[in-house]
């Protein structure tokens, strides 16, 4: 059973589930013959699986959303998520003077314009008690080093189990305002989507491969040392740094594991309505979509 997975960016501590099922021989074990298919910028992972080139892919809930708000909805569903809590977060460093998300009114924002995070970021800046005036730049690169070390914006939207760890390392001290910290319920990201209109086969091909990346998963969780070993292979060059790995490594492998099943995967019906409540509260959506319309949990063993 082939299944082509499109992966959302350059692998990292989110993907080291599925590294460790390769490793391991889990996929063969399972009959999966897995093709994986790296972040590339010329297609987006949602439009591979729209264009027929994946099986399955990787994205946020925003995204999904944005699919299915078309006039013409793409047929797809989250079949799993990657991650069991929010561990993005707006970063400004520690010396500019920003102490809470409310004194970003007026600053420079540098956005890669990804789905509806402008948005959402404005609603952290008003949560928190400000107008949500904020300037968005959208420079070619969004890094640490080339936005707010060199004084070209004041804040960024980072993942803290990766580039926040980056910082860290580098000696940059961040300051981190965390979406939860302002009313912003957490949208599952990164999510697993398939289409939601599968034959027999093609479901028996997904719940095998679901099967053998939770096992990925949980052995990552559990291993995060020797993860590293393994997430070494597969990371870029720039990214190839042992103690940058160890330290992602271990921010992130906390965070696979569902507490309410013990299991890698599981998606909860009252987080995903909650977050498209907020959704509709912001006026992205005009009412919130049924759960078990985007959600499913059924192809998870």
């Amino acid at each position: 059973m082939r299944v082509r997975l499109a992966l959302d960016w350059a692998p990292n501590a989110n993907h080291s589930g599925i590294y460790a099922a390769v490793k391991h021989g889990w996929y063969n074990e399972a009959g999966v013959d897995l093709d994986i298919q790296h972040h590339d910028f010329t297609e987006s992972p949602a439009t591979k699986l729209e264009l027929g080139k994946a099986d399955v892919a990787l994205c946020s809930l925003d995204c999904l959303l944005n699919y299915r708000s078309r006039a013409e909805p793409l047929p797809v569903k989250a079949i799993a998520a990657v991650l069991q809590d929010d561990l993005a977060s707006i970063a400004v460093l520690e010396s500019s003077g920003i102490e809470r998300p409310a004194q970003l009114d007026g600053k420079t924002h540098a956005s890669y314009r990804a789905c509806n995070k402008d948005a959402t970021i404005e609603c952290l800046v008003r949560n928190d008690g400000g107008k949500g005036d904020l300037n968005f730049a959208y420079p070619d690169q969004v890094t640490i080093w080339n936005t707010l070390v060199k004084n070209k914006a004041d804040s960024i939207w980072i993942f803290m189990n990766w580039q926040g760890v980056q910082a860290e390392l580098a000696g940059v001290a961040l300051r981190h305002f965390k979406m939860a910290d302002y009313g912003i319920p957490f949208g599952y990201s990164p999510i697993m989507i398939a289409n939601e209109d599968l034959n027999t086969d093609q479901s028996a091909a997904l719940k095998a491969f679901l099967a053998a990346t939770a096992k990925g998963y949980a052995w990552a969780a559990a291993h995060p040392v020797e993860m590293t070993d393994i997430l070494l292979e597969w990371v870029s060059e720039d990214d190839k740094n042992k103690p940058f790995l160890q330290a992602a490594q271990a921010a992130t492998s906390p965070h696979y594991i569902s507490t309410m099943t013990g299991s890698w995967g599981h998606m909860e019906s009252e987080k995903v309505n909650a977050y498209l409540k907020w959704r509709v509260e912001l006026g992205l959506d005009s009412e919130p979509f049924a759960v078990d319309k985007l959600v499913t949990n059924d192809l998870l063993r």
